[in-house]
């Protein structure tokens, strides 16, 4: 769950992400939207907002969408929503941006991690498995596990879809029915995204597996508005209804308050935005899976000296990010910055090893394959504008570099 500020394309170089210059093709349709919301003074709530929940739930082909303020809002209320009580613990990756472990936290519970799988980064249902069978003990009245670490219940598990790619959910939900999880997907990176399930024999799409799901709308996402913005997507109308309540203060009317709520509306200008650019989202996502086969072909000939990304027989990723591996992480970044070529890292320290977790009691160690991919990931430019001539440009740059490395390796 990442931002990035955009920087506008240039001949000098290759920014990492370009938000000019799609805002500045729909600047007319964006400036209309303004103007709507300016001649009915309808900001909060209203047509807009209820237009988009309702082309975004088709878009995923859940039965509910309720717009929030912000990725993490949805979470957190998606969580609480389903039924996560001060005094759990929930399972997650701590190879993720902190608004994950966040959520959990003031939905008050306790975040207890797993270690991802090599290739995708995503959590590894082999070490969930491990967690819950040797980590956890069994409560004999509830069926739930205990967690030996904090002697909290294990009530839920938050698998990542990270950099636009889904977790391998068949094996998670096998896991969590037999273990009595609600499961709740941060889909924050992986709008459209899909996964098939061998168990239903189809693809589904992210934010429809599990009992609810957490959109970010973040202007560099794949959907992104002009500002903050998210949404919670169910097929369960319970949830749908207290996801409501909950970012309206916990309204069921105007002044009548079952609940304590939140203020984590989303507003009718973002909404309108977000319907707005939902029609060009499956192009856009199109574009992005081009760009990566381009670079996939283009970074070919030193492809044994980058871990490339993995995309598995059942995954039909987004990619959000294009991550690529290499144990000379910082010197590539360097290179590439010096030639004005934009680059990240997502994420450089993992959850267990932050600061803000010390008090979780983690060290270093304990993830070995999120500890060692946080020391090599480096995020190349990708956004559905990226024309070829820039990823050629980025290529060559990298190319450059490992020829002299090459070069230098072969004279020593």
């Amino acid at each position: 769950m990442n931002g990035s500020n955009g920087n506008h394309n240039s001949d000098q170089g290759v920014p990492f992400l370009d938000l000019v210059t799609p805002h500045q093709e729909l600047e007319g349709e964006l400036v209309a939207i303004f103007r709507t919301a300016l001649s009915t003074a309808g900001f909060i709530g209203g047509p807009m907002l209820e237009g988009f929940e309702k082309a975004f739930s088709g878009f995923c082909g859940a039965a509910h969408c309720v717009g929030v303020g912000s990725g993490t809002d949805a979470l957190r209320f998606a969580l609480m929503a389903a039924g996560v009580q001060a005094g759990d613990a929930v399972v997650t990756v701590p190879n993720t941006f902190i608004a994950t472990g966040e959520a959990i936290s003031q939905s008050g519970a306790l975040p207890e991690f797993v270690d991802v799988d090599e290739r995708t980064y995503n959590m590894d249902p082999a070490k969930l498995q491990e967690y819950l069978e040797t980590v956890c003990d069994p409560d004999p009245e509830s069926g739930r596990r205990i967690s030996r670490r904090s002697g909290r219940p294990v009530t839920a598990v938050v698998p990542v879809h990270l950099y636009g790619q889904m977790a391998d959910m068949d094996a998670i939900a096998e896991m969590a029915e037999r273990y009595h999880l609600l499961v709740i997907e941060d889909a924050c990176q992986a709008h459209g995204a899909q996964y098939f399930s061998r168990k239903d024999q189809r693809w589904k799409k992210a934010g429809t597996i599990g009992q609810a799901a957490a959109f970010s709308f973040y202007p560099g996402k794949n959907l992104g508005a002009c500002g903050e913005a998210g949404a919670v997507t169910t097929q369960d109308g319970e949830i749908a209804k207290k996801v409501r309540m909950l970012r309206d203060h916990g309204q069921v009317e105007k002044y009548y308050h079952d609940m304590e709520g939140y203020n984590g509306r989303l507003d009718a200008i973002q909404s309108g935005i977000l319907s707005l650019k939902l029609k060009y989202l499956d192009g856009w996502n199109s574009q992005r899976r081009e760009c990566a086969a381009q670079y996939e072909q283009l970074l070919a000939p030193i492809a044994d000296t980058l871990v490339l990304p993995f995309e598995p027989s059942w995954s039909r990723a987004v990619y959000h990010l294009y991550v690529v591996r290499t144990q000379e992480r910082d010197a590539l970044r360097a290179h590439l910055g010096a030639r004005n070529i934009g680059t990240g890292i997502h994420y450089p320290i993992p959850l267990h090893l932050q600061k803000a977790y010390d008090k979780l009691g983690y060290a270093e160690g304990c993830f070995p394959v999120t500890e060692k991919v946080s020391r090599e990931i480096v995020s190349l430019p990708m956004y559905p504008q990226l024309r070829l001539d820039q990823q050629q440009k980025v290529v060559e740059t990298i190319s450059q570099l490992v020829g002299s490395k090459l070069s230098a390796a072969l004279t020593s």
